[in-house]
């Protein structure tokens, strides 16, 4: 009989949700970002016993078609690919109910194209990626708060700067934050960097993909707010020729061993595979990097690998604490801030394997 009553006591309620499908496209050397609205709707039944939330689920969210022979993903006589949502977030950037859902590209098979880096990772968080994504806005050519003709002062002031002249675009920095924050990335920290108009955020996330998938989020909110401001984020690694920071997009990365092992055989072992694998990790850091990895700027030259205890002019800096008992995590300084992040975590993860046979 209870069992009656309670059929009788459910409802039945319909919930529509604003859905921002987001994806990488095929274009090289880098992908873009690219995006389209599906509204999702969804009847869901409960009764008055149960604890009942509206929240979206990432199981509710079906596989939507696109048209890849417009992102360098398909021949035109046979164009449909697929997009399966793999990371949802909150996305209060917009009104009503609305949601980002990173997507895997698949072919119209079901198989991943063969721009989806992501599925070339294995999944688990053993591994912990902490990026470092450098950026600039860019009005008419020149960064955001160069004056029209000439040039600021040189750098040196503008670093982790305050006050007009010193820091440009600070409320979009600050809006960016915020809706980080309020999707559920984790966002550990920003600053201004050495070149007046530049920026930094810091992401961090526990395993490959998760890392990964935070980052390119973080750079979809911030294209987006870049329309409202009317400049561009410009993510290449050297924005400005001469005497000016490029711009990198640091790794810092650790192991479950490196936490909590640890040991100078360790690491040297890490080292060694990395130097032995450097073109290879090079090739997977971004295009033009080699404006930028000088040895000039804090960078140690391209065609090089070092590594050094706090020393950020080389290719891997291991930071004082960690040195101290050689036991955390190290900064490989040398992707540009343009590279794929799935790029950069796949050949770190390789060099990490390969280093477990030394």
């Amino acid at each position: 009989m209870s069992s009656n009553i309670n059929d009788m006591l459910k409802q039945t309620e319909t919930f529509q949700y604003k859905v921002e499908y987001v994806w990488l496209d095929g274009y090289t050397p880098e992908p873009n970002l690219r995006s389209k609205t599906k509204i999702i709707t969804i009847e869901k039944e409960y009764s008055q016993d149960d604890f009942y939330t509206d929240g979206l689920q990432l199981s509710d969210l079906p596989i939507w078609s696109f048209d890849g022979s417009s992102t360098k993903q398909a021949e035109g006589h046979f164009s449909d690919c697929l997009l399966k949502p793999v990371k949802l977030v909150r996305d209060t950037h917009r009104t009503y109910d609305s949601w980002i859902a990173l997507c895997e590209v698949l072919n119209a098979d079901g198989t991943p194209h063969s721009s989806n880096k992501r599925a070339t990772l294995k999944d688990g968080n053993d591994n912990w990626y902490g990026f470092e994504q450098e950026y600039t806005f860019v009005k008419d050519g020149r960064p955001v708060g160069f004056p029209k003709d000439g040039y600021p002062a040189p750098q040196g002031q503008y670093y982790c700067g305050v006050g007009g002249g010193l820091v440009a675009e600070r409320k979009a920095v600050e809006q960016h934050l915020d809706i980080c924050l309020s999707a559920g990335l984790s966002i550990t920290g920003i600053n201004a960097e050495v070149l007046l108009g530049q920026w930094e955020f810091q992401v961090f996330g526990k395993g490959a993909k998760d890392a990964s998938d935070q980052l390119w989020i973080a750079r979809y909110f911030l294209h987006r707010i870049s329309e409202e401001y009317g400049f561009k984020v410009e993510f290449h690694p050297k924005p400005l020729t001469g005497d000016w920071n490029g711009s990198g997009l640091h790794t810092n990365f650790s192991t479950k061993s490196m936490r909590e092992t640890g040991g100078k055989d360790l690491f040297d072992r890490i080292f060694t595979a990395f130097k032995q694998r450097h073109k290879e990790h090079i090739a997977n850091y971004g295009s033009s990097n080699e404006q930028r990895l000088t040895g000039k700027h804090e960078t140690q030259s391209i065609d090089k690998f070092s590594w050094g205890i706090s020393d950020r002019g080389s290719s891997i800096r291991v930071p004082l604490q960690t040195a101290n008992e050689w036991k955390g995590y190290v900064e490989d300084r040398r992707p540009a801030s343009n590279a794929n992040p799935y790029d950069i975590v796949k050949v770190i993860e390789d060099s990490l394997e390969i280093a477990k046979a030394f």
